[in-house]
């Protein structure tokens, strides 16, 4: 039988972070970053579905095997599934009228890579939208590839995968959180920057001008994003270590 008490020591803090969440009425005000339902015009949203559609295929396949292969995996994916859906329906208010969100995908991509994250951030996205009106189905792909799929991608692969054997753990998780963050910021202010250019400075201006409305509370969200990850990582790693080592994440 796995070892289950690291998932009984960890309840409590999803569940806080759960009545943070949910403790205020759901609403909408663009920009923010989950794009609201209607927000895109149709043809951008259609191009970040079909944008989306390969990574998740890639993705299905990979959980279908992991799963398969290493069936004691299935508590951390729930783990980092509800990670997920919590952190990212954290609907922060910001002085520019704009809303922001930590997205818990940097956890997730470091215990499984951007594959299998892509999924578990796209049923976040999916639940959120359907039940919390946080997000669309129009805006799924666009919400999609920017933060389950191109702010794990980003972090994967220019921060994990070059740091964690060359530098200490915690430094490694902190930031491959905190990019993972950013880059979601990022990827949203230049979708929304594509379909709404700037009447007189085109993409670039309006790109400067999203990019600055969602800085004031993004950057903050993305460092105390990091130290909560850090802090989830090190208690897997006290009460998970034989999982962490199976899946790669931890040497033995």
């Amino acid at each position: 039988m796995p070892n289950t008490r690291w998932i009984r020591r960890l309840a409590p803090v999803l569940a806080l972070l759960s009545l943070i969440a949910f403790a205020r009425p759901a609403y909408a005000m663009p920009p923010q970053m989950h794009i609201m339902e209607g927000f895109l015009p149709l043809q951008w949203a259609i191009f970040w579905w079909v944008v989306a559609l390969p990574f998740w295929a890639i993705g299905l396949i990979r959980m279908r095997r992991l799963i398969v292969e290493q069936p004691e995996q299935r508590l951390l994916l729930g783990l980092a599934g509800g990670f997920i859906f919590v952190l990212s329906a954290l609907k922060i208010p910001s002085v520019t009228g704009s809303s922001s969100h930590p997205t818990g995908t940097g956890l997730g991509t470091i215990l499984f890579g951007p594959f299998i994250v892509a999924i578990l951030g796209t049923i976040a996205l999916l639940f959120q939208a359907l039940l919390v009106a946080h997000g669309g189905i129009t805006t799924l792909g666009a919400n999609a590839v920017s933060m389950a799929i191109g702010g794990p991608l980003i972090a994967y692969y220019l921060v994990w995968l070059p740091l964690r054997r060359v530098t200490r753990i915690g430094i490694a998780v902190f930031l491959t959180a905190f990019v993972a963050d950013l880059a979601t910021y990022l990827i949203t202010t230049t979708q929304l920057a594509l379909a709404f250019p700037n009447p007189v400075a085109g993409f670039a201006g309006s790109w400067f001008t999203f990019a600055g409305i969602f800085a004031v509370t993004q950057v903050p969200l993305a460092l105390a994003e990091g130290v909560l990850t850090v802090l989830i990582f090190k208690a897997l790693q006290a009460n998970a270590s034989a999982e962490l080592r199976k899946l790669g994440v931890q040497e033995a």
